[in-house]
């Protein structure tokens, strides 16, 4: 560690006023964004590298600011926009007709009460994963950089490029879609046809934001994603539509219904199979961390010297803390459920979701943060876990409840999916508070500070999201919920984990698609493990399956995005600052995500409040030169934005060697 550990005479400014009002600020902006992504195709990105960006832009105003008060802003702003991954289980209320919206104060304790239990949980798997660990966790270690920068010689100038760089990504990604939105321009692309004696397709959408996404992700989650993709529109989709295809039937409505209502649960298998493998592969380092956290904790109650650095919040307030939200978390579940068909016996399973929130929350904790430091928050399966989530829950709650009928049925349903959005709440939340732990290990930071920190951005996500969820199931709506338009949001893991669970209580959950995608899953499984000891490649497993139940419009893109990011990756090792130029693209890929997200979110309350589905469309029905248009700007839209950042690159090798050198060793 280049910081020398700070004694407790010498403290700096760390856990401010100023600090978790920007925090505040920029969680706003970036949860609302990674809400409508995560609605729209499924996915989110992480905020920690722009949110620290930002904050060193508005600090350095200030003479007094420090790198450790600068973490804290990219703390809360990386907690709140993490949790904003709820979206990927409470939609399912709505689309399974038990909500029409998302009540304001339910919908903040779900989030609040999760959240809270994830950093509850996290904070004794510190010392166990991160300090004594070689896990990469490579968003934190990147967004520690980022910090040393702006802390650093000559941040001022490194900053300005910065902040430049993620305003040009986000003003032409918005652009675009704003142009999109107008009709002039198409968003996707696409063609259904004849297969192997079936139907299928292909085609994408021409998204900025899923050129940045596939830039972050990397080639391996890029091939990985296109193999699931081959798998499901020119093998399974090809097999179930066989001796399907009719004169009367549209190519488009066959295949749209074959997969949703089949194809995508072969992808859930995939993805039960890869979350249980991985599973496996950790418990043995982290009952081992634990070991050494519970150690650890008795040498500082036996007054022994502990640095700041290494001061948790005590073990027995997060066990007490633990265990005293139990209790709101079961008078949620009553009041969700004193007014429905369970109302006359609800004790048995109230009592079995509160064990399984206590018992299912702290391995989910163990398991996300582990995973997160393996391949990144960004990378890190979550939808995976909360599929495997909702179906131990619903088999459990089946169990204790026993023989449904009628009004029971819909009941058990909707009680299920609110159960799994708390403990989904405890997976979204130790996915990223590891990774901030440990950009925090590495600038020196106070770990309890950073704690505190984390609850503060729980409690600002939570405030923020149930609105945002609302905006956009008011004008948009969701697929697959009654009353839903042409315009309704995929929600694709929501919907996926609404129907398996329909599945679980209906008794019409097809097992066989599930067991198809499980001999998928371990055949994928044993490939990567293959390819991994004996090559230097690897096919994530989790990635397959997302490629094979995501939409081919949404998929394609983000392989092409990789690839684009790979090539720059590999220019930016040659440059005089490889490090510098890479992070060029980071932010560039932020800055995409960014911008066409916000867009999203601001014609999501155009839309609310005209009560048109378009209401910025200029052309008629009988333009067709959206998608030659659409291509044609998408393409020079992003090939102006990676020359823009190349150019930066090649300025940078023109720096006086002695000013790089003095440069280098300030980021040392």
């Amino acid at each position: 560690m280049a910081e020398a550990r700070r004694s407790s005479a010498s403290p700096v400014k760390e856990l401010t006023i100023r600090g978790i009002i920007i925090g505040g600020v920029i969680t706003l902006v970036f949860t609302a964004a990674n809400v409508y992504l995560g609605l729209k195709v499924g996915l989110t990105f992480a905020t920690s590298i722009p949110a620290a960006v930002i904050s060193m832009a508005i600090l350095r105003f200030f003479k007094d600011h420090t790198v450790q008060e600068n973490n804290i802003v990219q703390t809360i702003a990386s907690a709140a926009g993490t949790l904003s991954a709820i979206i990927f289980v409470l939609p399912g209320l709505v689309i399974v007709g038990w909500w029409t919206g998302f009540d304001y104060w339910p919908t903040v304790l779900v989030c609040a009460l999760g959240g809270l239990l994830g950093v509850m949980y996290s904070i004794p798997l510190r010392r166990a994963l991160v300090t004594h660990s070689e896990l990469a966790y490579p968003e934190g270690v990147a967004a520690a950089e980022v910090l040393r920068v702006g802390d650093s010689h000559g941040a001022n100038e490194d900053n300005a490029r910065g902040l430049k760089v993620i305003g040009a990504g986000a003003g032409t990604s918005a652009g675009f879609a704003i142009l999109s939105s107008t009709g002039v321009a198409s968003s996707s692309v696409s063609a259904f046809f004849r297969f192997a004696g079936g139907a299928t397709t292909v085609g994408s959408s021409l998204s900025l934001a899923l050129i940045g996404i596939g830039h972050l992700v990397g080639p391996a989650v890029g091939i990985a994603m296109i193999v699931g993709l081959v798998l499901s529109y020119f093998v399974f989709l090809p097999i179930w539509t066989h001796g399907e295809i009719a004169a009367t039937t549209a190519l488009s409505d066959l295949v749209n219904n074959t997969f949703s209502s089949d194809i995508r649960f072969i992808g859930a298998g995939v993805m039960a199979i890869a979350a249980v493998w991985t599973l496996v592969k950790i418990m043995g380092p982290i009952f081992g961390g634990m070991r050494d956290s519970l150690r650890s904790s008795r040498n500082r109650q036996e007054g022994r010297q502990v640095a700041l650095e290494e001061r948790d919040i005590p073990f027995p307030a997060v066990g007490l803390v633990i265990l005293l939200t139990l209790i709101p978390i079961g008078l949620l579940l009553w009041m969700f459920v004193r007014d429905t068909a369970l109302a006359s016996s609800t004790g048995g399973i109230i009592v079995a979701a509160l064990v399984f929130v206590l018992l299912a929350g702290m391995f989910i904790a163990a398991v996300c943060g582990y995973m997160a430091g393996l391949i990144g928050s960004s990378n890190s399966p979550i939808s995976g876990v909360g599929i495997l989530v909702a179906l131990i829950a619903a088999l459990l709650i089946k169990a204790v409840w026993g023989a449904a009928s009628g009004d029971q049925v819909n009941a058990l349903i909707a009680y299920t999916l609110f159960t799994s959005a708390v403990v989904f709440g405890i997976a979204t939340i130790s996915n990223d508070n590891l990774q901030d732990l440990k950009t925090g290990q590495l600038v020196g930071a106070t770990p309890w500070k950073q704690q505190v920190a984390l609850i503060i951005g729980v409690a600002f996500g939570s405030l923020i999201i149930p609105p945002i969820m609302g905006l956009m199931a008011t004008s948009f709506g969701f697929q697959g919920a009654p009353g839903a338009g042409s315009q309704a949001l995929a929600a694709p893991q929501a919907a996926l984990i609404a129907a398996l669970v329909q599945g679980v209580f209906g008794g019409s959950l097809d097992w066989s698609l599930l067991g198809t995608g499980a001999l998928v899953g371990i055949g994928v499984v044993i490939v990567d493990e293959i390819l991994k000891a004996r090559t230097r490649f690897s096919l994530p497993p989790l990635a397959v399956g997302m490629g094979m139940y995501l939409p081919v419009t949404l998929t394609i893109m983000i392989p092409i995005g990789a690839f684009i990011g790979w090539f720059y990756d590999r220019w930016a090792a040659r440059r005089r600052r490889p490090d510098f130029a890479k992070r060029l693209g980071v932010l560039l890929a932020t800055g995409l995500i960014v911008g066409e997200s916000l867009w999203g979110v601001v014609y999501a309350g155009i839309v609310g409040g005209t009560g048109s589905s378009a209401p910025l469309n200029l052309v008629t029905e009988t333009y067709c030169g959206g998608p030659v248009v659409g291509i044609i700007i998408f393409v020079l839209a992003a090939v102006s934005m990676y020359r823009m950042i190349t150019r930066m690159g090649r300025s940078d090798d023109a720096a006086a060697p002695a000013q790089v050198s003095a440069s280098a060793t300030s980021e040392e």
